[in-house]
């Protein structure tokens, strides 16, 4: 298996690898970091696998430390409120015009109400209601309207000789399989992606003070549509069956949502399902740029296949590593709510913790080679949807979109090429694109 041939993700020098590995400090992030923390990573691993950190907390690199954390949920806490109090709940916007209730500003209510950061009851009962969703019937059942979406976006791309991977292509489709999950009508979607990537922009170690109002300010213009959203859906109930905003209203077993978890849910629904699966067929088609040798297996693989099902067999092992190698979402926390030991490391109650979940994804003790892209990997249990009771309650839907995106983008456009240097996100949690130009013809 050849190593990568592209300049897409620049190699790190030893020395400047050391360098940062020592003094990494997350509110303070080099670009060269950013552009491939991968080597850092590999360095904490070997050399500081539970690394203290300037800011007090502790920073996790190893596969089986992350496991650990991720299994006892009792011990290591999803809430946020003492976490974000200091970062989102101040002045000017715990104040009016901004703030949502007294006191309380919008990106602080927004990520201390949503499923991923909270703990049971809340979480239990958020988490019932959209799996409730989310069946694999349900699942099966977007399978056509999904390819119907990505070949109306394929011929659009055909017609122009080629585009953009990301505006074009990896970004246009949550945003319309979240939409009909909500059933946002299709006129009212135009918004849902700038939303998205102000409010989880601001779930970075650091933030300006433009990047922190505009996150308010989406919560707040999302909101206010919610409400409409919500009222109208409460004259005219959908199929719960298929309908997730209806299911969110009804509750399930007579146990309803107050409006506020409600409406911060369905924030949460768009975000979750858009960034990370945009990130997550956009790494992978720009992962194949970069490993050529993987990308003409590939192919050779899906023309081998005898039947669709050898053909998704295929494709899913291919999504799953392309989740594996470049992780969607890198980073995840958790507060101790005891003292307790992580990794050989005594930890004080209120320790706050990273779980690097990038490099985890390449713990050579779990994966042979994890530095290598490898499309035909077996048993590949890497952490891009979490573990434990926290799993991602999409990963279903998320391996769907990325089978159909990149099966049929393949198959349309096998050659196609980029024309001009991607530009990466810029962002430590969520690793991905903002554009990548390419031509197919």
């Amino acid at each position: 298996m050849s190593p990568n041939t592209s300049s897409i993700t620049p190699r790190m020098a030893p020395e400047r690898t050391a360098e940062i590995a020592a003094t990494l400090d997350l509110r303070q992030l080099p670009a060269d970091f950013l552009a491939n923390p991968y080597p850092v990573y590999a360095r904490l691993r070997e050399t500081e696998p539970v690394k203290r950190m300037p800011d007090g907390s502790v920073f996790l690199t190893r596969h089986a430390d992350l496991v650990a954390v991720y299994r006892d949920a009792q011990l290591f806490s999803s809430d946020k409120q003492v976490e974000f109090a200091p970062k989102y709940n101040h002045a000017p916007f715990n104040e009016a015009p901004w703030a949502v209730a007294p006191g309380i500003s919008p990106l602080f209510q927004h990520h201390t109400s949503s499923l991923v950061f909270n703990d049971p009851p809340l979480h239990t009962r958020v988490r019932r209601i959209i799996m409730g969703a989310l069946t694999r019937r349900a699942i099966d059942n977007m399978a056509p309207g999904l390819v119907k979406l990505v070949d109306s976006l394929l011929d659009a791309i055909e017609a122009k000789g080629g585009g953009d991977l990301i505006e074009d292509f990896a970004s246009a489709i949550p945003v319309e399989i979240i939409g009909n999950l909500l059933d946002v009508p299709h006129a009212d979607r135009a918004p849902l992606r700038g939303w998205s990537l102000a409010i989880l922009g601001a779930l970075e170690p650091s933030l300006t003070a433009e990047q922190e109002a505009l996150g308010h300010q989406s919560v707040n213009e999302f909101l206010a549509y919610l409400k409409d959203l919500v009222a109208e859906r409460r004259k005219h109930p959908g199929n719960p069956e298929h309908d997730v905003l209806t299911r969110l209203i009804q509750g399930d077993g007579g146990e309803a949502l107050t409006e506020v978890e409600l409406l911060q849910n369905c924030v949460f629904l768009l975000n979750a399902g858009h960034e990370t699966t945009t990130n997550l067929i956009g790494n992978a088609l720009l992962c194949l740029q970069e490993w050529p040798t993987q990308r003409a297996q590939l192919m050779a693989d899906l023309a081998a296949a005898a039947n669709d099902e050898a053909r998704e067999e295929v494709l899913g092992l291919a999504v799953d590593e392309f989740l594996r190698f470049e992780s969607s979402n890198q980073l995840g926390n958790r507060r101790a709510m005891a003292p307790c030991t992580v990794g050989g490391v005594e930890l004080p109650a209120g320790a706050l913790i990273t779980l690097c979940i990038g490099a985890a994804n390449r713990d050579p003790a779990q994966y042979e080679q994890p530095e290598l892209l490898n499309l035909r990997r077996q048993g590949n249990k890497h952490l891009a949807f979490g573990f434990g009771p926290h799993q991602c309650a999409g990963l279903s839907l998320a391996r769907l979109e990325g089978r159909i995106a990149i099966g049929r983008f393949l198959q349309r456009f096998p050659d196609y090429r980029l024309t001009a240097e991607p530009v990466r996100g810029g962002r430590a949690r969520f690793r991905g694109f903002l554009s990548a130009p390419f031509a197919v013809r």
